[in-house]
């Protein structure tokens, strides 16, 4: 008996008809179903509307013969793995490499036995079920796998995210900075993405990568002693030049995971605009002096996102600023500060984020008649 959770299902191809009746009335006798086709033009057609588990393909027949139909199968996607046995008159040596060359997985010649056939039908069909079960299984693994990654790279977020609150609440009570800040940046971003300009920099993956990176950019204040972080009044040179240094411990700490994963895009935008969303478009920022587009991508995005929810909150240096006096103060950064580009973006859903910014405002926030 032919095994098979369901009836097998078998595709029979020969311009003989003799032969097809044959080998019909034999597989039906096994519980089988049979399509069959006196042609490989037509044999082929039908795959597109139903696939069988096993083909019995002849191989001398007019139009397009056995190799070629094989041949066909292998280079579709969708048919590749559907196991081929030859039956031909054919008995020499070179036949029959030639039919194993082209994806074959057994010879038979003619005429043959009834015995033979089913024996042979029978070993293919158990190899193809044990290969499907064995692919559903692979799938089912990799499913597992995925869904373990996604645990643990969502409780690695968490955690970064909890870290960046942690450096956060030191000059921030409100802890709601990159929280809106990780928004702005997404938002800036997919603006962006529509400019040809940057349909080779901007995707999806980039997107999601800079929303889940933007809590990290200031995560170097930590380093930085509360004397300074919180003074109230102006810096001096030498606390300013104390307080540009948490651009460079941030990095040098995100460094330290790329160590163990150089290829993590998620941490090298982390340590990129980390350690350059200081940098100024006319290069006159810091740590590095960069300028233009020397400047990473997601630090340029980042310096708009964060100049803009730093101008609208309240500080231990400085009172809260409008909408209208920060969108302002953006401006007049185009092409110096800010790279004039990202300008346009803030420009065009300069609303939107100011609306972000009233849904997360925690209570460092002008009140409107401010």
């Amino acid at each position: 008996m032919i095994p098979a959770n369901e009836k097998a299902t078998i595709m029979l191809v020969d311009d003989t008809p003799a032969n097809l009746k044959l080998l019909e009335q034999l597989l039906k006798k096994e519980g089988c179903r049979v399509m069959q086709f006196p042609n490989g033009r037509t044999a082929l057609g039908a795959l597109v509307r139903k696939q069988p588990d096993l083909i019995l393909l002849d191989i001398m027949m007019p139009e397009m013969d056995g190799f070629e139909v094989c041949a066909r199968l292998k280079e579709n996607e969708a048919t590749r793995d559907i196991p081929v046995i030859f039956i031909s008159a054919l008995a020499d040596t070179e036949h029959k490499i030639r039919a194993f060359t082209e994806g074959g997985v057994d010879y038979v010649t003619k005429p043959f036995q009834e015995e033979e056939i089913l024996a042979r039908v029978k070993t293919h069909l158990s190899l193809r079920q044990m290969q499907q079960e064995l692919r559903k299984h692979n799938l089912y693994l990799e499913e597992l796998v995925r869904e373990k990654v996604r645990e643990i790279s969502e409780s690695q977020l968490s955690t970064i995210h909890a870290v960046s609150k942690l450096a956060e609440y030191r000059d921030d009570e409100t802890g709601r900075h990159i929280e809106r800040t990780r928004l702005f940046c997404r938002m800036l971003a997919e603006v962006l993405a529509e400019k040809s300009r940057y349909s080779g920099s901007i995707n999806k993956t980039f997107i999601e990568n800079i929303y889940h990176a933007a809590p990290l950019h200031d995560i170097g204040k930590v380093g930085i002693p509360d004397s300074i972080l919180l003074k109230p009044g102006k810096l001096d040179t030498e606390e300013f030049e104390i307080i540009k240094t948490h651009t460079t411990i941030g990095a040098m700490t995100l460094q330290q995971v790329r160590n163990k994963y150089p290829q993590n895009a998620f941490v090298n935008m982390g340590i990129a605009l980390t350690r350059s969303h200081h940098e100024k478009w006319d290069g006159s920022g810091y740590p590095d002096g960069l300028s233009g587009e020397n400047i990473p991508l997601s630090a340029r995005i980042m310096a708009v996102a964060d100049v803009y929810d730093a101008l609208r909150s309240e500080r231990p240096y400085k009172k809260a600023f409008s909408h209208e006096k920060s969108c302002g103060i953006i401006r007049e950064g185009n092409g110096s500060h800010f790279d004039p580009d990202i300008v346009a973006a803030f420009n065009s859903i300069h609303l939107e984020l100011a609306q972000v910014r009233e849904q997360i405002k925690g209570h460092d926030i002008m009140s409107p008649s401010e």
